[in-house]
């Protein structure tokens, strides 16, 4: 499916709405607006003081009620940029009629919920991009490059720092918790490294309140071990209570290599040596693939399809599930 409307003679304009215009609506509001065959055509959001001050920078007409939006404007593509916990109904809609979607991640917060939209979509024939931007990173592409021959023993993971400013981000029932909210893009670049999907996870965390933000009830530390259908493993570690110290990335083992990565840097350690050069490898625009497979029709460059990032939720899915159980949990 693409675009529907031709405007201002043979140049297609994607007429682009925006659903939550908070923290990474933003980045993504900046990139259209430096498009010039994208208009910004409508923003929502329930903070109305917010949604009219990017009203006012970016363009579009504001509005709190995405049904009222979604009923009044005629849109070719949706940004949907909302919280873990509010995904569901808007992308239902837009599916409904026919409009492509750039999704944050994670994509739901509950299985069912996300094959619902899965289910929706594939029968829309909408195109729809997942915001894991690592995968459209230079790092990451090289990493992809440099395994291409090697045997991978396996991965390991962190997402180590401090907590987001957002209430919501530290309430599992609004977020699901680090793993699920932040740490997924380590798990997606696992999968998307290792090149096979998981099978089961196992795992641990360490719950305690914290007194400095009373709503606090996620795991302020947690570890888990992916097994994946070609037998390799991943082991990743997430801690939200660090405040000052900083570790986000994947580290994959070949025979006699190392290399690290996360979405700025790659680097190989091999036979004592140390290389770090990202030379002939570019990376691509998340933005701009989107609006490109919308105009054209053509979804090949997009690497997270909706399909793909359910995979990657249904991991982290798993991991709450071993956290409770204690026991290993089927993905």
């Amino acid at each position: 499916m693409g675009i529907r409307r031709r405007e201002k003679g043979e140049r297609v304009v994607l007429k682009t709405g925006f659903i939550g215009t908070g923290g990474i609506a933003t980045a993504h509001l900046r990139a259209c607006a430096g498009f010039p065959d994208v208009a910004i055509t409508a923003l929502c959001d329930i903070d109305a003081a917010r949604v009219a001050g990017q009203s006012e920078e970016f363009g579009g007409r504001a509005y709190t009620d995405f049904a009222q939006m979604l009923e009044r404007e005629e849109l070719d593509a949706l940004y949907i940029c909302i919280p873990p916990f509010a995904h569901g109904e808007i992308e239902l809609a837009a599916a409904e009629k026919g409009i492509s979607m750039f999704i944050e991640k994670p994509v739901a917060l509950e299985v069912d919920m996300a094959h619902r939209i899965r289910k929706a979509i594939e029968e829309s024939g909408v195109i729809v991009s997942v915001g894991y931007h690592w995968r459209y990173s230079a790092s990451v592409a090289r990493a992809r490059h440099v395994l291409r021959d090697r045997t991978v023993t396996g991965c390991l993971g962190a997402w180590i720092g401090g907590l987001p400013g957002v209430p919501w981000w530290s309430v599992e029932g609004r977020s699901g918790g680090q793993h699920v909210e932040q740490t997924t893009h380590v798990i997606d670049t696992c999968r998307y490294l290792l090149g096979s999907e998981a099978v089961s996870v196992h795992g641990a965390c360490t719950r305690k309140p914290l007194p400095e933000r009373p709503e606090f009830d996620i795991a302020e530390m947690s570890n888990f071990s992916i097994l994946f259908a070609n037998g390799q493993n991943a082991n990743i570690t997430s801690n939200c209570t660090t405040f000052g110290f900083r570790r986000v990335g994947v580290e994959v083992f070949c025979r006699g290599a190392m290399i690290s990565v996360n979405r700025q840097k790659c680097i190989v350690r091999e036979n004592g040596e140390e290389s770090a050069s990202l030379d002939g490898f570019a990376g691509a625009d998340r933005d701009r693939v989107f609006v490109d497979a919308v105009k054209s029709g053509d979804r090949s460059a997009i690497k997270s399809n909706y399909a793909d990032a359910v995979k990657t939720l249904e991991v982290s899915l798993a991991a709450t599930r071993a956290f409770a159980s204690g026991e290993v949990e089927k993905v």
